[in-house]
């Protein structure tokens, strides 16, 4: 037996059936208890390498034909949405290079047209996500390579006033930088919303938590530095304008085999983005943080242990969901595609199926499907898994009814009963519930309020 309390799983465990995703209104993707979403650009495996990566059979959510932009998932680099003000890597500006030194009003405008063109449809209701790494809102997180933003911002305030003192000059170079950055990144976000109010708007990487010092030898405790936690309290306003947050739970190579330090890692990762989303005076935003299935800059895969310390602990904490990000080394080469496909048949679509199973289910039992299931204690070890010994996997087409299409088998429960389950969840995990009710279980709608 495994960490997930089952045995051999057959190959037909990876089609068990649960309404996909796919198959959902999309508006309905912040009132489901969990999904994962595919976001690597791998149709080359097919179109180039006759190589099939069904992912559809796993409810991971696609795009059409695989790529970064799409139906159900866009994501914005620093060149596809706008003028986004930085420092090339020459350190040649572009648009300015720093955003105090751009035209707000020409970005939106210019902007505006880029979301015409890459998300067409005015119902979208998918993630939308903005990738802006080049430089960081706070100005005492520009360091290193990043101190080119801080020069660059002396520089101007030098230029105007050249008779200031170094203190003066600083004083004014972070005020004028920190303005201009949330007004970049408020005001894109804004427009988001306003174009597209569906979407699930956020910028990548936000929040995050800073706590790298596995990388040092001592005890890790995987927590947040707090200096890093009153930083991500000055960005409020971020918190308050997004309609999704987006962490990273990427693992290096220098955590293989640590799978304590592995599960701290993500899990203060996640808490962090799960307590900023308490900091908003409106609807909180729901949190999917981004995953790969490798080790960075690598090909080697997350083992079984290393998915449920990530994708797991991220559900078991009240994500939202999981965005599985992949760069285009997964379709390279034919050899690599084979690889990916394996590593989906063999462990990855196992462990998605079991998951979000066990949220539905979950989220029925305890929460009348109108919340999702979240860890009663942050620091325990409750997963929402499905135990093999209660379950069997029957062929879809031996189930009563005409079946016209679908996943092959489902998964049907075998010796426990619906109250069984139902105490056995609840005795680990209370209810986070979805927007529009109240309650234990989520069994009160919240009225709504009169328009004024």
């Amino acid at each position: 037996m495994d960490r997930l309390g089952r045995g051999t799983w057959s190959l037909v465990v990876f089609a068990i059936c649960f309404v996909s995703v796919l198959g959902r209104p999309s508006s309905l993707l912040t009132h489901l208890p969990f999904f994962s979403v595919w976001n690597a650009p791998t149709e080359r495996c097919m179109s180039r390498f006759g190589v099939k990566l069904d992912l559809s059979v796993f409810d991971i959510v696609l795009n059409s034909n695989q790529s970064f932009m799409g139906d159900n998932i866009t994501i914005f680099y620093s060149d596809k949405l706008g003028e986004y003000p930085y420092y090339g890597r020459g350190h040649e500006p572009v648009y300015g290079g720093v955003p105090q030194n751009a035209s707000l009003k020409q970005h939106l405008r210019k902007a505006e047209g880029d979301l015409m063109t890459d998300i067409p449809d005015l119902g979208f209701h998918g993630l939308a996500v903005i990738d802006w790494e080049k430089w960081r809102p706070l100005w005492e997180r520009n360091w290193d390579a990043k101190e080119i933003y801080w020069n660059g911002s002396r520089a101007l305030v030098k230029a105007k006033h050249p008779t200031w003192n170094p203190k003066q000059i600083e004083d004014e170079a972070v005020r004028e930088f920190e303005n201009a950055s949330r007004a970049f990144m408020e005001e894109t976000l804004k427009l988001g919303r306003r174009e597209r109010p569906g979407g699930l708007w956020g910028f990548y990487g936000f929040p995050c938590c800073y706590n790298y010092q596995y990388k040092k030898n001592e005890t890790y405790t995987g927590e947040c530095p707090a200096l890093e936690m009153k930083r991500n309290d000055k960005l409020t306003w971020l918190w308050n304008i997004s309609s999704a947050l987006y962490p990273d739970i990427y693992l290096d190579l220098g955590l293989r085999g640590r799978g304590q330090d592995i599960l701290l890692y993500s899990r203060h990762r996640i808490l962090e983005a799960m307590r900023v989303r308490e900091l908003t005076t409106h609807r909180p935003p729901s949190v999917f943080p981004y995953a790969r299935i490798a080790y960075t800059y690598s090909m080697e895969f997350l083992s079984q242990e290393d998915l449920v310390h990530t994708i797991g602990e991220s559900m078991a904490l009240g994500a939202a969901g999981v965005v599985l990000w992949g760069d285009g080394n997964y379709s390279q080469t034919k050899d690599a595609c084979l690889a990916v496909q394996e590593y989906l048949d063999d462990t990855l679509g196992h462990y998605i199926v079991n998951v979000t199973e066990a949220a539905f289910l979950c989220s029925k039992t305890v929460c009348s499907s109108r919340g999702r299931c979240i860890r009663r204690d942050p620091s325990g070890t409750a997963y929402l898994h499905l135990d093999p010994a209660e379950w069997s996997i029957v062929p879809r087409a031996k189930l009563p009814g005409t079946v016209t299409g679908g996943p092959s088998y489902v998964a049907h429960r075998r010796f426990r009963t619906v109250e069984g389950e139902t105490s056995g969840f609840a005795a680990s995990f209370r209810c986070q519930c979805f927007p529009g009710w109240e309650g234990e279980q989520c069994q009160k709608p919240i009225p709504e309020e009169p328009s004024t």
